[in-house]
């Protein structure tokens, strides 16, 4: 039984890739689990907080439940060709402090995906991503190919929920990615 976690880098209440991610929850493989965190009260990052506050409990509840997860899931969008703000920061602050790195992220299986209005995906964003998880030692899991999203607001209704087509592609990337998991 895998136990992933994974977040939406986006904070807007109907993102694509909030929906994204609570569709990857819902078609888990039987016994395996991926529960969404928030990173909705990070604070921007600043090390003036870190030294006169220590890291923000948000923060430290999304670190220990990475650290303890078998798997790490971000459903990226893609603003200007790369990494969102918000989601860099959430990694950023979840890479505090550097000896921590190794116990939240070194060696942790991490899959991306994303889901756009537009027509190449989250491509630029995903691409960005591999080097910063490659810095931080986390293991990019590339078996299942990128999992794209063009055209979001074709493939999710008004609700948020995945069409049928799109449900069956993520269903096989998320038993995918568990198998990968050993």
């Amino acid at each position: 039984m895998a136990k992933l976690v994974g977040f939406a880098g986006s904070l807007r209440n109907g993102s694509f890739n909030r929906s994204l991610i609570a569709a990857a929850a819902a078609v888990m493989p039987q016994g395996s689990t991926l529960e969404v965190l928030s990173i909705d009260d990070f604070p921007v990052y600043n090390a003036d907080i870190e030294a006169n506050s220590g890291i923000p409990p948000a923060v430290v509840l999304v670190k220990n439940k990475i650290a303890a997860a078998d798997g790490l899931v971000i459903a990226t969008p893609e603003y200007n060709g790369g990494i969102p703000g918000i989601a860099k920061n959430a990694i950023d602050w979840i890479s505090r402090p550097p000896e921590d790195v190794k116990r939240v992220l070194g060696g942790k299986p991490v899959a991306l995906m994303g889901a756009t209005p537009g027509g190449m995906g989250t491509a630029f964003s995903q691409l960005a991503w591999e080097h910063v998880l490659r810095t931080l030692r986390a293991r990019l899991w590339t078996g299942g190919g990128p999992f794209y999203v063009s055209g979001a607001s074709k493939n999710f209704d008004a609700e948020g929920r995945p069409n049928d087509e799109l449900k069956a592609k993520l269903t096989n990337y998320m038993a995918a990615f568990v198998a990968s998991l050993g």
